[in-house]
This record gives C-alpha cells, structure tokens and sequence, in this order.
C-alpha cells in the first residue's frame, strides 16, 4: 500500500493544463422521469416496451441524479475532477420538442452549473445524448429533415440561460449510435429498422449539428464548440483483398460517414457508391454540408475497442442478411471477428493501441484542432467486499488507456483531454442496469455510492497530473 503523502513518482507526467474529467448522460443518471415538467423521450417509450430493455428496466429513477445532484457534484470535488462532462435532456427543458423552454427544467441545470462552478469544477455541456422528444419521433424523427431545425432551436434555449457560465459545449454524443443503433438495428431508441432512414437520420443528425454551432457561436461567441463522435480503428481479418475491402467499407459507415462531412464538407464516394441499393442521398440538399462542416473549436473522441471484420462467406446468399436488422445498411454481410484477447463485460475486445492509432488518425488526416477523450471506460462485474469495491479489471483498463493517451500525446496529437466514463454506474441502454460502467458503484435499492478502487487511483492520477512508471 502506497503513502498518500509519499506516492509513487509520476513517471508519465501529462502536460500542464490537461483537462481530468469524468462523464455522465441525462437518461442514464437523472430519474425524475416525470417531475418538473419533463415529458417522455423515445428512451422512456423504448424503456417502457416490453421486450426493449433487459429485465424490463426503465431510467424512471436511475441514480437519482435529480434530487442528489449536489452530494453527487460534492463527490467529484472529493475525487479531484477538473471538468463534468453531462448532458442536458431535452424533453426536461423542452417537454414537447417545440416552443418555450421549460423553466423547471433549466433551473435544474442552472443549479448543476452553479454548483460545479462553486467547486471549481469546469461544467462541459452536451446538448444531445440520446434522449429526442417523443413527439418530435411521432413527426418523423431524425429522418425528418425538421428535427434538425427544432434542434438547433432547443439549442437557443440552452445557451440564453446557461452560456454566460458555460464555455465548453458538445453539439451531439455520437451520432452513429443514435441513427445507426436506433434506426437500422433497433435496438436503441427508437427502435426503427430501416437502412435509408438511419442513413437520413445520421445526414439530419449533422445537419442539427451544424446549426446548432451556429446559433451557438452568435449568441456565445467566446464558447468552445465541439462534436462527439464514437470511432473505432477497423481492421481486415486477414490481407486478402476482400477483408480489406469489408474493412474499407465498415470504416466508412463507422468513422468517415461523420468525420469527413465535419471536418472536410463531403461525404466519401466510396460510402455513397456502397449505400447505393440503400439510398440516393436524395436528401442532401445544396448547402447541407457547408452547415455541417462550420467551423468548430475542438473535437472529442469516444473510444471503447476494435473492430476485426472480413469479407462475406464466399458464395453465401447475401438474402439473409439483408432480411435482418442491422446497423450496417449496405454492408449487412460483413463479419465481425474477435480475436481471442481480453474482453469487458460487454464482450468488447480491450485494445489500448487502438486509442493511439485513432486519435493520430483524426489529427493527421482531418485537423489540427484540439481532441479530448470524451468518453473511454469499460464494464466490469463487481462485487461488493467489507463495504468496498476492488475493480482491478477496471483500473487497468483505465491505466493503459491513459499510457496510450499520453503517447499520442509524444507523438504530436494535440490531446487536451480525458473524461472516464462513467462517474456512476448507471442505465445502461438497453442493458439496464445490468452493465456496471462507473467509478463509482451505485447501490440501486439505496442509492448509496462506493468509489471504487478506480475512482481512489484516477484521484491520484489527476493530483499529480500524471501516471506511476511501471
């Protein structure tokens, strides 16, 4: 056991500056699902269909975020965080999807704000994690090239009674999930199986985006204004010229379908030509992508783990595939692989080179803006031993990212940042709260908190700024 006050010397220093965080999404952690004039979302219509979510769990009360929210922020300053990265739900400050704001519902961000602010905790917003108004979905939603409007509106909202506090701000948390995951596979909210709209929904997802960061950069024109998007490095099974075709292709839906109309204006024309039998891009109108790719400040990451993929099973009938809901419209036939190495309780292959190689990828193919790791984490099965939780597994995953963030760092990537998900164990999505992701464990009967063993490491990693040498 380490002396607190003698620790280990700091062996991989970061540099001065760099931003410790962690991070939560409004429907995982809030609850108060029908309080204060919030209204459903499509993940409270989702949640509460049977079938949807395992064991029928819903985010009705979650981790109680809502009522616990200053003992919650109280916690952080304990742990040292520099920055809280959360986001606002949309249908607590926006009950319809349209119209005023809900003042009920932005007074609980005003308070959240305030109370970061008085711990010395910067507050980085994010304005969409998931959670659409119901009814915005029952109009179409982001297929319907409207949604995008109303979201830039709700947009407005946010900034008039939160950007004279707020300086970092996040338009979207990774839109392929939200079109892909909820509109081809579904099995995210809302749960819509159709390969166009998902296409649609992710072109209206950066449509909603873009002006989002416009009408945020003329009412706050000092704010740092980024997006967040979930990349993975895709690799060919083997070197044959068909796996490495299959990984073009999923690289293409996964990574560049958003990184290319961001951060260069144009979708690639190897994804149109394979989204051909799916859409015409027919809803891509003249000036959509010059709103897409406005100007932004920085650009967070997710990273989580690898994707191993090969050629379709030579002279299989594609058919049955294609039949099948997928998040992979065009290329429902690809093969997924792992490898054989250690996995999270997701069954996601753990793979921290893989962090280095994406972010040296978005610098040095796409910018040279600032990027932060806006999410990386990992679930594990805890258990609770003598009162506290000892997640080895965790703590090592988060050891290792780190060291891969900090070589990305020496190789040149202007990395400012790094936010664990998650503070809280919490709702896992469709997984309910059979997923445990946190730093700290929820007690969901009592919702007690424990910090984990991780949570008492990453205060130290972020006291001295820094990593032990191994």
């Amino acid at each position: 056991m380490s002396n607190p006050d003698h620790p280990p010397a700091v062996g991989v220093p970061f540099p001065p500056g760099f931003l410790w965080g962690a991070a939560t999404a409004a429907y995982q952690i809030e609850g108060a699902a029908t309080e204060g004039g919030r209204a459903p979302s499509i993940w409270d219509t989702f949640s509460h269909t049977e079938g949807r979510v395992v064991a029928g769990h819903t985010g009705d009360v979650a981790c109680d975020h809502y009522h616990r929210m200053p003992s919650d922020v109280r916690l952080m300053a304990e742990l040292g965080l520099k920055s809280y990265r959360f986001s606002v739900s949309w249908p607590r400050v926006q009950p319809g999807g349209s119209g005023p704001a809900n003042s009920e519902g932005l007074d609980f961000y005003r308070r959240l704000v305030d109370e970061l602010l008085g711990h010395g905790i910067e507050p980085w917003l994010t304005l969409y994690h998931w959670d659409l108004p119901q009814p915005l979905e029952d109009a179409g939603g982001w297929p319907a090239r409207d949604t995008a409007s109303r979201f830039a509106d709700y947009t407005q909202l946010v900034a008039d009674a939160l950007g004279d506090r707020v300086t970092y701000w996040t338009t979207l948390n990774e839109p392929w999930c939200s079109a892909f995951l909820g509109y081809g596979s579904g099995v995210h909210a809302p749960g819509r199986s159709d390969g166009a709209d998902a296409v649609r929904a992710g072109h209206h997802l950066m449509l909603g985006h873009g002006l989002a960061v416009q009408a945020l950069r003329a009412a706050r024109p000092q704010a740092q204004l980024g997006i967040t998007v979930n990349l993975y490095p895709v690799t060919p099974a083997t070197d044959a010229p068909a796996d490495i075709d299959a990984a073009r292709r999923i690289d293409a839906l996964a990574n560049r379908f958003f990184l290319d109309p961001v951060l260069r204006g144009s979708y690639p024309a190897d994804l149109a030509a394979d989204l051909r039998q799916v859409t015409d891009f027919g809803h891509v109108r003249d000036g959509d992508l010059a709103v897409i790719s406005t100007p932004l400040d920085l650009v967070g990451v997710n990273y989580y783990s690898r994707h191993v993929v090969a050629a379709p099973v030579a002279g299989a009938d594609p058919e049955p595939y294609r039949r099948a809901p997928s998040c992979w419209p065009g290329s429902e036939d690809v093969r997924f692989f792992t490898r054989g190495v250690p996995v999270t309780d997701m069954d996601w292959e753990i793979d921290a080179p893989g962090l280095v190689e994406t972010l040296r990828r978005v610098h040095e193919e796409y910018t040279d803006l600032p990027l932060y790791v806006t999410e990386n984490g990992s679930a594990f099965v805890d258990a609770v031993v003598g009162g506290q939780v000892d997640d080895v597994d965790r703590l090592a995953y988060f050891d290792a990212h780190l060291r891969a963030a900090h070589e990305a760092i020496t190789a040149g990537v202007p990395l400012r940042g790094y936010f664990a998900w998650s503070l809280l164990d919490n709702f896992e999505w469709a997984w309910g709260y059979t997923k445990r992701f946190g730093m700290v464990r929820v007690d969901y009967d009592t919702q007690a908190r424990i910090p984990k063993s991780s949570a008492r490491w990453y205060a130290e990693v972020i006291r001295r700024n820094g990593l032990a040498a191994q």
